[in-house]
């Protein structure tokens, strides 16, 4: 028995983002190097929040810190391959989310990558941890994952 995940289907994610590959993206060996997936959560999920009005990265009073992160590989990409990531949120407390991400060739059925991330929501200027803001957690509420 194998404790690696399973490899997730799109119906997995509740919203898809995509993914511009970049020439310095790939590694020596011709694919995307292992570091550059952690970005690509980063971007596809702050990108969300900004647009939604969640984020205000220069002004908003709280912000969420990445305290974990993580990810599993299935199968390489490499630029200039168009992706798309899709986001779930899998775990939504009092101050903090857990993120389910999953990165996928344009267009695929299942991921070639599948990662998560936790924010945990602080005040920006003391650093320490509060309730997501209200106005945050109504747009992480339509990402929730079914358990």
């Amino acid at each position: 028995m194998s404790d690696r995940p399973i490899r997730p289907a799109r119906a997995a994610f509740r919203l898809f983002r995509p993914i511009a590959t970049r020439w310095m993206d790939n590694d020596v060996y011709g694919h995307v190097n292992n570091v550059v997936y952690y970005s690509y959560f980063d971007t596809a999920v702050n990108s969300y929040l900004i647009e939604a009005g969640a984020l205000d990265i220069a002004t908003s009073p709280v912000v969420g810190l990445v305290v974990e992160t993580g990810c599993t590989y299935f199968e390489s990409v490499a630029f200039p391959e168009r992706l798309e990531a899709g986001i779930a949120v899998t775990r939504l407390g009092r101050s903090s989310v857990r993120y389910g991400v999953g990165i996928f060739k344009e267009g695929a059925e299942h991921a070639a990558a599948q990662g998560h991330f936790v924010h945990v929501y602080v005040d920006r200027a003391t650093q320490r941890p509060v309730p997501i803001p209200e106005a945050t957690r109504a747009v992480l509420l339509p990402l929730l994952a079914e358990s």
